[in-house]
């Protein structure tokens, strides 16, 4: 690329965090010129997108697809600027089987555009006018989205960003930037299909985090549309942590330098702008300070007010402090034998249990089965992962943490046992985690996950910026637009590299007139 000998050498970045938003930073400003030096606490790197395996059995410790491998998508344009092949993987279809409280046959979400429409028609009489809204006002955001525009924008350069990436069509959206799912069903006449909104609830849940009451409807455009061709969610082979290695071997050839068992105890700051980092070696307890041009977080937003400690803006930090909990999960990993599983079933399945109680805390289970050959378990075997969100609260103040972690596992086998072929001649082994687990090896404060909600005082032009309120340094991840998911945290963090190219650049340039 003609950029690259441009800036070659001329910034040195140091990235906190290598989950898939920090790998995929670090590759690209490595492949770019740029020195780079990404540090993570855990063992491996993924983050809540990486594996752990036991017996045999390869888990995948959160993020259990992926989207963004299509051509085009972000994968896609990622690792063909990396020039790194793309993982071998295959396409979810349907992308996920719904299973409503009571009901034997589940909605499938097909990729098929056409045979979702069926679906969809047959499970919800009357509510086409609104998955056409939704169809309408995601063709607009996602040619937009293609535009690579800065959201929300901090400056004149990333306001020229958004401008560029807006056409005459992006304006059929702008009616609609501050309605809610809720907001769209009552205007589609749909207000008391409850059976609808407890299926848009679920599905929701997965990807913003809250309800369809809450829930922004431009994101909820994309996120209920992104699994139907030419889009599609994705079954990687092998397991979800391939994503990172594959980042990591093009950040190492690039000369990029990953260090893991290595915490960011601080993020120093002098005169609003961030200077260093202070380093401590898990293995040894030493620890130093390393310089940096620019420190790219990736982090929660909660997380990254902890790093700054009392640099941390305080306007920035009041408004962090006062974002809605955000959600923990619990997640049940199963190995077991093949004949645990029935014929055909999709690998991704939703199952809601009692209409009466919230999502969440066991009352419902998304649910990622494993097929032969993926890579996942051995011969004649296979893995389920079933996760809840759940309030992280109790999790830390409980007296006996045991107890309500096995308390939750025998709820989840008893009600996963309602699907699949669960006993004891069929359990090979059993994991789980929990909110505590996610914090100690992820590093996520009080171990919440999927990001903070996409509320409208929080999804794209009134989240939270990359370009934070501290000169040089940079947020990337599930904490901004466009939000959770490998192909959302992997947008974030090409954003944050043109941001740093822009900067950079322009150095350069004053420089050269001196």
């Amino acid at each position: 690329m003609s950029n690259i000998t441009d800036t070659k050498k001329q910034s040195r970045i140091i990235v906190i965090g290598a989950g898939i938003g920090g790998l995929t930073a670090a590759a690209l400003l490595a492949h770019r010129g740029h020195s780079v030096l990404i540090l993570d606490q855990a063992i491996v790197p993924g983050g809540c997108a990486s594996t752990f395996k036991r017996q045999g059995f390869i888990f995948d410790v959160g993020a259990t697809q992926v989207a963004g491998l299509e051509a085009g998508g972000i994968h896609h344009r990622i690792f063909s600027e990396l020039n790194i092949e793309l993982p071998a993987a295959t396409p979810c279809d349907p992308a996920c089987a719904v299973y409503l409280p009571g009901e034997s046959t589940p909605i499938n979400v097909w990729r098929d555009p056409q045979k979702w429409q069926q679906e969809r028609q047959k499970q919800f009489p009357g509510s086409e006018p609104f998955w056409q809204l939704l169809t309408t006002l995601f063709k607009a955001s996602w040619e937009f989205q293609g535009r690579d525009p800065v959201l929300p924008p901090r400056n004149l350069w990333d306001l020229g960003q958004l401008i560029k990436a807006v056409r005459p069509n992006t304006l059929i959206t702008a009616p609609f930037t501050l309605f809610t799912v809720g907001d769209a069903l009552r205007l589609c006449g749909l207000g008391n299909n409850q059976r609808l909104r407890t299926f848009l609830d679920l599905q929701l849940k997965l990807y913003s985090q809250v309800s369809a009451e809450e829930t922004a409807l431009l994101y909820a455009a994309t996120a209920l549309s992104v699994s139907q061709l030419p889009q599609g969610l994705f079954h990687l082979q092998g397991s979800m942590q391939v994503l990172s290695d594959r980042l990591v071997e093009s950040l190492e050839r690039d000369g990029g330098k990953l260090l893991m068992r290595h915490t960011v105890e601080k993020i120093q700051v002098e005169n609003n702008q961030a200077k260093a980092v202070v380093i401590k070696n898990q293995k040894t307890g030493e620890t130093w300070t390393e310089s940096a041009d620019h420190i790219i977080a990736n982090v929660t937003v909660q997380n990254l007010v902890q790093l700054l400690g009392e640099k941390a803006p305080s306007g920035y930090k009041q408004r962090v402090e006062k974002l809605p909990p955000a959600s923990g999960a619990f997640v049940v990993y199963l190995g077991v034998e093949k004949s645990a599983i029935p014929p055909n079933c999709p690998p991704h399945l939703q199952f809601l249990y009692d209409i009466n109680k919230p999502i969440g805390e066991n009352n419902s289970l998304f649910v990622s089965v494993s097929y032969e050959g993926d890579g996942r378990a051995p011969l004649g075997k296979a893995t389920i992962i079933a996760s809840s969100f759940v309030d992280f609260t109790p999790w830390w103040e409980t007296q006996d943490y045991e107890s309500l972690k096995q308390k939750f596992t025998q709820e989840a086998i008893s009600k996963l046992s309602e699907y699949f072929y669960l006993k004891p001649e069929t359990i090979i082994y059993v994991e789980a985690a929990t909110p505590c687990t996610f914090a100690h090896y992820t590093g996520r404060k009080s171990g919440i996950v999927g990001g903070i909600g996409q509320r409208i005082p929080t999804f794209g032009p009134f989240g939270f910026a990359n370009r934070t309120p501290i000169n040089n340094l940079w947020l990337v991840g599930d904490s901004t637009h466009p939000g959770e998911g490998t192909a959302g945290v992997s947008y974030s963090a090409l954003t944050v590299v043109r941001q740093i190219q822009d900067f950079v650049s322009r150095r350069g340039a004053e420089n050269a007139e001196n």
